[in-house]
């Protein structure tokens, strides 16, 4: 990253390319040693073991999920949204800023109709091959290797969808 200051223009263009890319534009600007980044580790090891004793990365619970079959994988995604909702509520109304004491903003986005292809591509995905961003990795730490398979599909995904973004209407 460059020493140089950023003017007002490049400011709003690096806003505007941003906002249509996240959810919530926080940013530290604090700079610490690598190893600062092993507490992201234990919390992501700690998260996969949930995952697994919770069976959300069971191919079975998934499918049971499209077919209607069971409220478990209903029940732990709206328990998660309704944290989310109560998170964001807090974080608002005291306004709690992050561990190194600086301020959560969060920014209004607007909806658009990539957001219903995106989830239903999503979605598809997600049914076919039982996966979703979150439980990868935990579903190739027990074992089920062959997800690796679904893993860079996900990257060249991304990494195509960032090449062509421009390109594409939004």
């Amino acid at each position: 990253m460059s020493d140089q200051p950023i003017s007002n223009e490049e400011e709003t263009i690096e806003y505007e390319t941003r906002h249509l890319d996240s959810a919530c534009l926080n940013e530290s600007h604090l700079k610490h040693p690598w190893w600062y980044n092993l507490k992201y580790l234990l919390v992501g090891l700690l998260f996969g073991v949930i995952f697994v004793k919770a069976e959300i990365i069971s191919w079975f619970r998934i499918q049971e999920m499209f077919r209607m079959e069971s409220f478990h994988m209903y029940g732990v995604i709206g328990s998660a949204v309704a944290v989310g909702i109560l998170s964001v509520f807090l974080i608002k109304k005291f306004n709690i800023k992050t561990i190194y004491g600086e301020e959560v903003e969060f920014k209004a986005k607007t909806f658009n109709k990539g957001h219903i292809i995106g989830g239903f591509m999503f979605g598809l995905g997600w049914a076919m091959t039982g996966a979703c961003p979150g439980p990868l990795f935990a579903q190739i730490g027990t074992g089920a290797t062959v997800i690796a398979v679904t893993l860079f599909s996900a990257i060249a995904g991304t990494w195509i969808y960032g090449y062509f973004r421009e390109k594409l209407p939004h």
